[in-house]
Parts: C-alpha cells; structure tokens; sequence
C-alpha cells in the first residue's frame, strides 16, 4: 500500500502504528541517556561505601590510645584522604552535565531527582536522588575537623586541636548501630545502592518493553501494508496462464480458415 487512495482506512492506522514506533524509539534513545547517569551514580556509590567500610578502619587506629600521637598524625593523614577521595567520588559522578549525587566544589549543592519518559504516551518514571555533596564533611567531623572544596577544586580540613582526633574518633565508634554520624552515613549509603540500583533494573525493563513493543507493532503493520507475497504469485501464475491459453486459442482460430480453404485446392 504506497498512499491513502490504495486503502484510506488502513493508511490512516498504518501512520498511527508509525507515529508509535517513532515515540517509542526516541523514548528509548532518551531511556538511554537516563541509564547512563544511573550507571555512572551506582559506580559511584559502590566507591563510596568502600571508601566508609575503610573509614571504619581508620577510626578504630586513631581511637586508640595506646599508640604515639605521631602514628595517629599518620593514620589521620590517611583518613583526610580517604575523605577527598569521597569527594571525587561525588564530583565525578556527573554525566551529562546532570547529576544525581550533588556537587561537592564551590560548596554543597545536593543532587536533585529526574523524571524520564517511558512510553509513548507520555508516563514517566522518577530516578532517585541519592545526595551525597555533605559526605565528605560529615566524614571529617567524625575527627573533629570540617572539609571544604573550592570551585578549583582545592581542599581544606579545619584545624584539629590536640588530641581531639582521637576523641572524636572514639565517639563515633561507641555506637556501631546507633544513630551515630557514621553508622548514619553508613546506611544511608546502602540506601541510596539500593534504591539506584533499582532505578537502573528498571530503566532495563522498561527498554527491554518497548523494544517487545516496538517488535510487535512493526509486525502488525506489516499484516496491514505489505503485499502477501504468496497470494499475489499465486495470482500472477493464474493469469499468466490464462493469457497463454488466450494465445493458444487465438492461434488456432488464426489457423482454422487456412484448413478450411486446403479442403477446395
């Protein structure tokens, strides 16, 4: 069928079909792009309930107080880095310009939820913010100091007076599963894994959906426009033979007076 005067009623569905396959495969080009920031979020996360696992660590050498302050000075320097490091972790996780976890530079600026189209007419689905451009000051409060990233990029822990490293340090871990600073920090990061990896399972049902429909719709409109190529051959083998039949027959009509006159000779 190449246009509506073949059949105007199955034209029209037939650019209705159209109209939803083209909806569908930018929702998926768009779906995408969604699931490239949750990717790069939960790679993201999964660093930075690392980097928490190893916190504890720390804190638990620095709270000790049978050790020299000069091996504390060491396992604090250590634990600055670890909480840079969260920082890049959160700074890092932007994609696109967009970003689920905030920003940690210039001052904390917490990440903000998106809403993403998934079908074609128009319903959406929301990708959870998992805030984190806090973490890395929460982190160094657990010693007693405060972080800070300029716009540049460059970090500053306030000063930690004597001793108050290993105090607070100890205080953070009297209470593993209270409502602590870090045990805070701790769950809220499983949180947020959990909840972006349920955001990224079903941006991955919604495509593997829509490409099903996709398939499905390209399948019906093919019922409805394309030629049955097995009834049209059938077709054109009944009327070839007719017209060699028709050939036949006019040949011998052709030849019938030429025996007739034969009969006089």
């Amino acid at each position: 069928m190449a246009d509506a005067t073949d059949d105007g009623g199955a034209y029209a569905v037939a650019q209705r079909v159209r109209s939803d396959v083209g909806a569908l495969t930018s929702v998926n080009e768009q779906l995408g792009n969604a699931k490239g920031l949750v990717g790069t979020s939960l790679s993201a996360l999964g660093k930075i309930s690392d980097s928490i696992n190893t916190a504890k660590d720390l804190l638990v050498k620095i709270s000790d107080n049978s050790i020299h302050q000069d091996q504390r000075d060491q396992y604090v320097a250590s634990y600055k880095n670890l909480v840079s490091q969260v920082a890049n972790y959160v700074d890092g996780s932007t994609y696109n310009g967009q970003s689920l976890l905030g920003h940690v530079a210039g001052g904390a600026t917490a990440g903000t939820s998106k809403t993403v189209v998934n079908s074609e007419v128009g319903s959406t689905s929301t990708i959870s913010a998992a805030d984190n451009s806090g973490l890395a000051n929460t982190l160094a409060t657990l010693i007693g100091s405060t972080f800070s990233r300029t716009a540049g990029g460059a970090d500053s822990f306030g000063t930690i007076t004597a001793g108050a490293d290993q105090t607070s340090a100890s205080t953070a871990l009297t209470a593993t599963t209270g409502a602590t600073a870090f045990t805070t920090a701790l769950k809220g990061v499983a949180n947020q894994l959990n909840q972006t990896g349920a955001d990224s399972n079903l941006l991955d049902a919604t495509v593997s959906f829509n490409n099903s429909k996709i398939d499905s719709l390209n399948a019906g409109l093919g019922a409805l426009i394309d030629t049955d190529l097995s009834k049209e051959s059938a077709k054109l083998q009944s009327l070839q033979i007719k017209q060699q039949l028709g050939t036949q027959a006019l040949s011998l009509s052709n030849q019938a007076p030429q025996s007739l006159l034969s009969l006089f000779k």
